[in-house]
């Protein structure tokens, strides 16, 4: 069956790095899009980045542009997302999504917290 897998969250000072990854299985991979969410404390779960099943399409919500990067191995079936220059505002569970057959399926997420 589909799985999906998030690693990588963490506490980081506000400025700080983190990688987050996204192991996929139970489906061909490289045929489907990708997205990352996140849902912060008392808000709604919101779009963060997409990627396209060949890599040469991504597209960000403003307010993480110029410092997320999403990626994807299809190699290796995994999903990345580079977070640089981190700020409470990024302070959410971060969760790898897919859409396949009409249906969206969710990992189980990872907390990602970027102290002031």
């Amino acid at each position: 069956q589909v799985r999906l897998e998030e690693f990588g969250g963490g506490l980081v000072q506000s400025g700080e790095s983190l990688r987050l990854s996204c192991a996929a299985s139970g489906f061909t991979f490289a045929d489907v899009a990708m997205w990352w969410y996140r849902q912060a404390p008392g808000k709604e779960r919101e779009w963060v980045a997409m990627i396209g099943p060949q890599i040469t399409y991504t597209t960000y919500t403003d307010s993480v542009k110029g410092r997320f990067t999403v990626s994807r191995d299809n190699a290796k079936n995994t999903l990345y997302l580079q977070m640089n220059n981190l700020n409470s505002n990024d302070t959410a569970v971060y969760y790898c999504s897919t859409l396949i057959n009409g249906r969206i399926y969710w990992g189980q997420g990872t907390q990602v917290t970027a102290s002031s």
